[in-house]
């Protein structure tokens, strides 16, 4: 059976301005949706500046106001703390123990995303690094990591379910030192076994074109920097390599942040 032509045209137009009125609808949902992830965005960063600003100062009182008390903390290295009571004593007694070294994190610029998660709250995830100070010594940069929190809206309250902390590292030393290519003839003088009056004997041997350093449980990876200074990335340690008048490699000096924290002698 044929339809008509005049009935062909009514059914496209009708189905045509159907369409139109879809497609205005999702596009205003589309700048609706839009609008509401830009405001969950600003809620979320708010809160997250502000929980830090409470863990970098162990303001305990603000801090324990962001999370619930079934709240689940899961760690790469130390695996699952439950219950904010207990997490609470941990922080008191690690964290923020007098005796203690202080922890203070920093965000990674530009490494932070929030996310909704419908009927609950957001999820908000990042990159970030810690630095530690001890009693009369100067701030160092010890770790980077990632983080991922989970928000939840209830009773028009904003609190934090599950926190996890993952893919710890040590935090990339020597950052302003470039590395520099040099001959297997020239790492081949620093090889060999050396003396330190703190460290006992130190192996230092080749590895590829670079330099190994063994001492007991410390294995390091050196890059020259120049023909006789190498650098770890890390860690904020440097050794240079010193001769005598003849040419020969005498010894080494390792130095921490500019400051020699040891000399080793070649034997």
């Amino acid at each position: 059976m044929k339809i008509k032509t005049t009935t062909a045209k009514v059914i496209f137009c009708a189905s045509a301005f159907l369409l139109s009125i879809g497609i205005v609808k999702v596009h205003a949902q589309s700048n609706a949706n839009a609008s509401d992830q830009n405001d969950l965005k600003t809620t979320i960063l708010k809160l997250d500046k502000q929980f830090w600003e409470a863990y970098n100062s162990c303001d305990l009182d603000t801090f324990k106001t962001f999370f619930v008390e079934d709240f689940e903390f899961y760690h790469d290295k130390g695996g699952l703390i439950s219950g904010l009571s207990k997490m609470m004593k941990l922080v008191e007694s690690g964290l923020c123990g007098s005796e203690n070294p202080r922890l203070r994190r920093e965000v990674i610029k530009g490494s932070v995303h929030v996310y909704p998660l419908h009927n609950y709250g957001a999820i908000i995830s990042g990159d970030h690094q810690f630095y530690m100070k001890e009693k009369e010594q100067d701030e160092k940069r010890i770790e980077i990591a990632k983080f991922t929190h989970v928000w939840q809206y209830k009773n028009n309250q904003w609190k934090m379910t599950r926190v996890l902390s993952y893919d710890h590292q040590p935090a990339p030393q020597n950052t302003d030192k470039k590395e520099i290519s040099v001959s297997d003839k020239l790492l081949m003088q620093y090889i060999g076994t050396y003396q330190a009056p703190k460290t006992g004997t130190v192996i230092v041997s080749k590895k590829e074109n670079l330099l190994e350093i063994k001492a007991g449980k410390m294995q390091a990876i050196v890059y020259p920097q120049s023909e006789n200074l190498f650098f770890h990335k890390q860690s904020p340690l440097t050794f240079e390599f010193i001769k005598n008048e003849n040419g020969q490699v005498i010894k080494f000096i390792v130095r921490e942040n500019g400051a020699i924290a040891e000399e080793a002698k070649k034997i």
